[in-house]
C-alpha cells in the first residue's frame, strides 16, 4: 500500500509509464554519496540492485570492511507497490530500522535506515514519476545533390531534459551533460 509520501499516479495508456524511485544516501570514507534507483532499471541482478563490496557482483558498491561481498538487494515488489531490502548474508545480517534481519525481506519507506556492518544507509524519498514513451525522431532525408556517405545510419539518444544527443554507450551510465537517466530518451537518427 502506498503511503502519504508515496503517492499513485496510474500512467494513461499510450502515454507513458510510471518509474517507481528510492533514493538512497550514506557516507563512503568521509564523502557523502547518494543513488536514485527504479524498478526495471539494468542491473547485475534483474529485478534487483545488489549491495555489497564486490564489484562483480554489485551494483552499489561499498568499501567498508564490515560490508560483505555481497550483502543485500533492493528490489520493488510490484504485487504490493512498495521497495524492500533482501538479505543476502545470513551470517552477517542487516540491520534495517533498529531491527536485524537474520533472513527475509523487509519493506522500505522514507526514512528507513539499513546497517550493513557499520555503513548506514537512509532512504531519503520515495517517489513515482510518469516516464514520457520514448520516442523515434527520424531527420528527413539529405538534400539532393548531396553526395556524402551512403552507409548504415547511426543513432544517439536525446536527453530528455537538455535535448543532447548522446551515443548509445550513454543509456546505463545517463547523460554527460546533465545527468539525467536516458531510460526515457527518444532515439534519433543521426546526420552522417
Amino acid at each position: 500500500m502506498s503511503g502519504p509520501n508515496e503517492p499513485r499516479i496510474p500512467a494513461p495508456l499510450g502515454q507513458g509509464v510510471v518509474k517507481n524511485q528510492l533514493t538512497l544516501a550514506w557516507t563512503e570514507a568521509g564523502v557523502r554519496q547518494t543513488q536514485t534507483i527504479d524498478n526495471g532499471q539494468p542491473s547485475k541482478n534483474p529485478g534487483s540492485l545488489r549491495l555489497g563490496r564486490d564489484p562483480a557482483k554489485c551494483d552499489i558498491v561499498l568499501s567498508h570492511p564490515s560490508v560483505s561481498g555481497l550483502h543485500v538487494e533492493i528490489f520493488f515488489n510490484q504485487e504490493l507497490h512498495e521497495y524492500a531490502v533482501r538479505n543476502l548474508r545470513e551470517s552477517n545480517p542487516p540491520l534495517v530500522d533498529g531491527k536485524i534481519l537474520p533472513r527475509g525481506e523487509a519493506k522500505l519507506r522514507l526514512g528507513s535506515r539499513i546497517h550493513l556492518g557499520e555503513v548506514e544507509i537512509e532512504v531519503v524519498k520515495v517517489t513515482q514519476v510518469q516516464v514520457a514513451a520514448p520516442q523515434t525522431v527520424l531527420l528527413g532525408p539529405p538534400a539532393l545533390g548531396n553526395s556524402g556517405p551512403t552507409g548504415p545510419s547511426k543513432y544517439g539518444l536525446q536527453c530528455p531534459k537538455c535535448s543532447r544527443i548522446s551515443p548509445y554507450a550513454q543509456l546505463n551510465a545517463g547523460c554527460p551533460w546533465c545527468g539525467t537517466s536516458l531510460a526515457a530518451a527518444a532515439s534519433v537518427m543521426l546526420s552522417p
